[in-house]
């Protein structure tokens, strides 16, 4: 395709808004009148409420409003399964939970009169991690569940489980039967926080009585406002969503959050109310990835095939499920592979910890840094080469997934061979104490919802795009201006890209699944050729001709060796009082092709202090074609970035159930220093689901990372680690003990 707009590196529609300060987010909204509000968190993990007196915060100057559980109807809040209360009523359930909440003219004020509030406990035994959750007479955390809107499958006999999710195919006992070998593990992975730049922030004024107005860093506008109007009784016209910037999400700003409290704060003060928490509040309540146990059994032939797969999977959930659209499942863990007998079984388990929500591809990179790991394992016992066991082993088209998805032009094989290509595999060591690793993976683009837009052109033939869609830093609206410049021949700054809000549409889709690029791209797309058929008929009849005839190229409509420009055509329609728009609704067919992601690492241990440098780090990557090369590599670097913390540093330590990594210092992320040569490979097949066949990439290179490391350092000195991150002190005693 001979393009000019798609697949150059355009600049970010919304650059000159960032890097000048010009950009509002939540937290820079300003409100006249507005209040500053703040929650009163719990300080034990499990514990019943005897007595919360606010009666002294009252009396604090400067406060306007002080609301305890009791002073909140008794509702529970949540995306999915509705367990969260606004503020906790009878126990709280974890170390940040709030309690009491004030609105206030100052922070100062406001941080005084929660620093009044007396709280009477009785403490109850905390359920630290998921085995304590799972013992015979662990307390029950929730002990109403069965009252909660939005319950999932469970088993009755395990109290603490809120859901279980079973996947099976073949005769799995018959499978390990037939295995000429067997191999077992337990992997274990942390909970890692999305460290977006902007915490979760939120204005409401809820003073007027016929308007509810909203500004929250909440990706999911439409859904908030549904939210809102169902589980806090309101009228749903009277709730105004209002469209602000987010600082970054990474699956984490898809929740309610602080929005119910905000609201009946503002409520009950009569006046606007902001809240904005910190980072210190973020670590301890915010929504980060589960941790995971992961039990895997593996079955194969001498050969390398495998013959069967048994696993039990374990999300610790924390102390609510409220944060997350639904509960996260295992069955990634089968990965990219034929395994004709399995079963699988997904557990998501309530403790006593920070509720978990979600993060870049949920739930993938825990199943598939087990399976990738068991697989080198695998190799090492029969003896075989760890790519020939995976190349032996590959999904073909046709097979069905345990999601019941369909798989179709599957190009994993050519993107291990670029790999491998890139990375100088040869199967032999680089060096002493140094090894190479592998993993891979793949991802479906997702398909849910209905997403709305509207495209419009003015007398000088400027077209705006309107969505209410927001542009999470991954540059949405860039690939939009870029694909309707592209279809109507005209150059990128002769389109804007308007945000709306939920006045706007009536209902939208959220980002997440990297679905937004070919979900709103599709109905782009249907909208530019209804808008270019109507300025092509227009044109025609200027033409003398018919609409056949005329062709469009470089912004002008041409036939019979005339041509007028889009400029004019579009201002002679206007001039004939012709609106030119269209209103598109698009609701798309989830796709069978997936994109497939293949990383090697090479790494060097020091065998005297376990130290592990990661040297390098090829990435490839199954792609159709690219929208925008800037954005794209973008996405791919900022996944591997945060796949190389989830491999070797990043963790939220607890001391039991209490969160010790309560600031960004000791909260560790990778910086520039950190990074170690990442060369980027892309395996190019015009298949894609997306406008121009485009796939999906946003989540793709942050799964395999941690798999390919742990592969790697036990190719350089023969230790497997089973628990992410991979750190020194793993590593050292590991090798202390082989």
């Amino acid at each position: 395709m001979d393009l000019k707009v798609v697949g150059h590196p355009i600049g970010r529609v919304e650059g000159p808004d960032k890097v000048s300060g010009k950009m509002e987010y939540t937290a820079d909204v300003q409100v006249p009148a507005a209040l500053w509000g703040k929650c009163l968190r719990s300080t034990l993990a499990h514990a019943r409420l005897k007595r919360v007196d606010a009666s002294r915060a009252r009396q604090v100057p400067g406060v306007h409003a002080v609301l305890t559980g009791a002073d909140v109807p008794d509702v529970r809040v949540g995306v999915s399964l509705r367990d969260l209360p606004v503020l906790a009523r009878d126990k709280v359930r974890f170390i940040g939970d709030k309690i009491a909440a004030v609105a206030a003219e100052t922070p100062d004020a406001a941080e005084e009169a929660l620093s009044l509030v007396e709280v009477e406990y009785e403490e109850l035994p905390a359920v630290a991690g998921i085995p304590e959750a799972l013992a015979a007479g662990a307390p029950v955390i929730h002990e109403r569940l069965d009252r909660y809107d939005g319950v999932p499958g469970r088993p009755d006999h395990q109290p603490n489980v809120l859901s279980l999710k079973e996947h099976a195919a073949g005769d799995v006992e018959q499978g390990f039967a037939d295995a000429d070998v067997i191999v077992e593990h337990t992997f274990r992975t942390p909970q890692v926080h999305q460290v977006y730049l902007e915490p979760h922030a939120t204005v409401v004024a809820a003073g007027d009585a016929a308007r509810i107005d909203v500004w929250a860093s909440c990706k999911a506008p439409f859904r908030l406002k549904k939210m809102l109007a169902e589980q806090l009784d309101l009228d749903e016209g009277r709730i105004h969503v209002h469209g602000v910037a987010l600082g970054g999400d990474f699956g984490g700003k898809g929740s309610q959050m602080d929005v119910p409290v905000c609201y009946y704060l503002s409520k009950a003060a009569g006046r606007p109310v902001k809240m904005v928490m910190n980072y210190t509040e973020e670590l301890m309540a915010g929504d980060p990835r589960h941790p995971a146990v992961m039990r895997l059994k593996l079955g194969a032939k001498r050969d390398g095939r495998l013959v069967a797969l048994d696993t039990d999977i374990y999300f610790d959930s924390g102390a609510y499920s409220g944060f997350k659209p639904s509960e996260i499942d295992g069955s990634y863990v089968t990965n990219a592979y034929r395994i004709p007998n399995y079963a699988v079984r997904t557990y998501n388990v309530y403790t006593n910890g920070v509720p978990g929500g979600y993060m870049k591809s949920p739930g993938q990179p825990q199943a598939v840094f087990a399976i990738e790991s068991l697989l080198d394992m695998l190799a090492r016992k029969l003896d075989l080469d760890p790519v020939a066991i995976r190349l032996a082993n590959l999904l073909q088209d046709g097979d069905v997934l345990p999601n019941k998805r369909a798989m179709e032009k599957i190009r994993c094989r050519e993107t291990i061979d670029a790999a491998l290509e890139a990375a100088g595999w040869n199967g032999e060591k680089p060096g002493r104490d140094t090894g190479r690793g592998m993993a891979l993976g793949f991802r479906h683009t997702g398909g849910s919802g209905t997403v709305n837009l509207e495209l419009s052109c003015n007398a000088g033939g400027e077209v705006t795009v309107l969505t209410a869609i927001p542009d999470i830093g991954t540059g949405t609206h860039t690939l939009l201006r870029q694909i309707t410049a592209e279809l109507l021949t005209l150059p990128a700054e002769r389109v804007e890209v308007a945000r709306g809000d939920t006045d706007t549409f009536d209902t939208d889709a959220e980002p997440g699944g990297s679905k937004i690029t070919a979900m709103v791209g599709r109905g782009l797309v249907e909208a530019v050729e209804e808008l270019r058929d109507r300025m092509t008929e227009a044109a025609a009849q200027a033409l003398g001709c018919k609409a056949d005839e005329v062709t469009l190229a470089d912004g002008r409509f041409s036939a019979t060796g005339a041509a007028l420009a889009f400029a004019d055509v579009a201002g002679k329609l206007i001039a004939e009082e012709t609106v030119l728009s269209v209103r598109k609704s698009y609701q798309p067919q989830r796709s069978p092709v997936p994109g497939f992601f293949v990383q090697v690492a090479e790494v060097a241990v020091d065998r005297e202090t376990g130290v592990v440098e990661v040297k390098k780090v090829v990435t490839a990557h199954d792609v159709g074609t690219i929208i925008n090369p800037v954005t794209h590599q973008g996405q791919i670097d900022g996944g591997f970035v945060q796949g190389l913390g989830y491999a070797v540093m990043e963790e939220m330590v607890k001391d039991g159930p209490r969160v010790t990594t309560l600031n960004l210092g000791d909260y560790c992320v990778p910086c520039v220093r950190d990074l170690p040569p990442l060369e980027t490979v892309l395996v190019e097949d015009q298949t894609g689901p997306g406008p121009y066949n485009a796939k999906s990439i946003g989540e793709n290179s942050i799964v395999p990372t941690a798999p390919a490391i742990a592969n790697a350092v036990e190719a350089a000195v023969g230790v497997r680690i089973a628990d992410l991150p991979i750190t020194a002190e793993k590593v050292y005693n590991a090798l202390q003990k082989s």
